[in-house]
Order: structure tokens, then sequence, then C-alpha cells
């Protein structure tokens, strides 16, 4: 037996990267299936489990901003911090006065979706069953509890959260009537060689606000 859960995000702001742009960041028009997984896995994840998701609805026109700010360019190497903790000394600073950049971002605002998914049961046993793992999910999105805040895209655009019953009305902006096709979107990495994850794309359609997430192994899925 298969559970399928809905959940109802929002969020002031969102950006959820075109891969193919190496610097400036710019979001695509909608959630991606990649980032919606890792609201369901926020909520509940295990190695049991794996999240599918299988449908969104966007329920706030698509609205963008565009913001430039001061950033720090680089990061303190991981290895320089283990280095450090080895040895109980090392040079672990960053001034920000003389590693700052200046980069110009196209984010979404105002953003509010339902995201449906399902989740695969990848090693059932007596412990791990689908039913257990189903209403853990329920138990927890209900209560709103989460092993980390939830986010749209980038860590820092959090977003609120809650599970609705998937039959719950709604109502659509007139101006997401209608078929806009989106372009090849990321679907997700592929980790099964973990020394060269592949991203994977689709060709998305939002038709009426519904954006359709083909399964992983179709023909539609291209690496």
């Amino acid at each position: 037996m298969s559970y399928s859960f809905c959940l109802e995000v929002s969020g002031d702001f969102a950006c959820f990267t075109r891969p193919e742009m190496k610097v400036e960041r710019v979001s695509y028009d909608v959630i991606t299936p990649s980032a919606a997984r890792a609201v369901f896995e926020a909520i509940l994840w295990k190695p049991a489990i794996r999240w599918h998701i299988r449908r969104i609805e966007v329920l706030k026109p698509i609205r963008w901003m565009s913001l430039r700010r001061n950033e720090v360019a680089s990061v303190i190497p991981a290895g320089a911090v283990k280095s450090a903790m080895k040895q109980g000394k090392g040079h672990l600073g960053l001034y920000i006065e003389e590693d700052r950049q200046q980069r110009a971002g196209l984010f979404l605002r105002d953003v509010r979706y339902r995201l449906y998914a399902d989740f695969e049961l990848l090693s059932p046993d007596s412990d791990n069953t689908t039913v257990k793992f189903a209403e853990m999910f329920k138990r927890r999105a209900s209560k709103g509890q989460c092993f980390n805040q939830p986010y749209l895209g980038t860590r820092e655009f959090s977003c609120a959260f809650r599970l609705v019953d998937s039959d719950e009305p709604i109502e659509k902006p007139q101006e997401l009537i209608g078929k806009r096709e989106l372009g090849w979107m990321l679907y997700d990495i592929d980790f099964s060689d973990i020394e060269n994850p592949t991203p994977r794309f689709f060709q998305a359609t939002l038709q009426d606000g519904v954006l359709i997430v083909p399964a992983g192994d179709s023909e539609e899925i291209r690496g």
C-alpha cells in the first residue's frame, strides 16, 4: 500500500537556482522536484525511505525580484578545520573586507505551493514498514515538527508548511490559467556513482498552475 501526502508551503522569498548560471543566482519559475523533496526530508528522513515528488501546484502568481548584495567570496576549507581540530591550532580566520564581492540575484517573492509526494520503502522488514513511516510523517507534519527548518531553494529562505487534505479546495490566480513552457528543469542529482554525481533534467510544463513531475525512471528524465 502506498501513501500520498500533500504539503502546502509558503514563503516571502525563494531561489531555485539554475545550475547553468555559474556566477549570478537566477531562479527557476517554480520550485523544482529536488527542492520539494528536501522539504519532505526536512520533516521525515530515514535511510529506509526515499521520497518521490509527483505533482506541484502553484497557488500564487509568479513574481520576481532582483537583489544585489555583498557576499564573502570564499569559505574556510574543511581540511583546514580538521587540521586545526587535530593539532589544536590553525588559521581559520576570514576577513570580510579582503574577501568581499558583490553579486546579483533574480529571486522569486511571495510564493505558495502545494507539493504532492509519496515515499518508497527501500528495505522493508519487521522494523521498517510503510504504515510506520506514514504515521510518523503525518504526526510530525501535523504538529509542525521537522529535523531542520524547510527552505525554498536556499537555506536563507525558510518557509512555513502544513499538512493538507489533497481534496481541500484551492483558488488559483487567473493569470496561472493556461499552458506555460518552463524549459528544461533540474529534476534531481543522481548519486548512484558517488564519485561522479550527475544532474538530471526534464521538460517542465505548467498547465493551469500544475506541474506534473515524471517518474524518475521514465524516458522524460535526461541526464
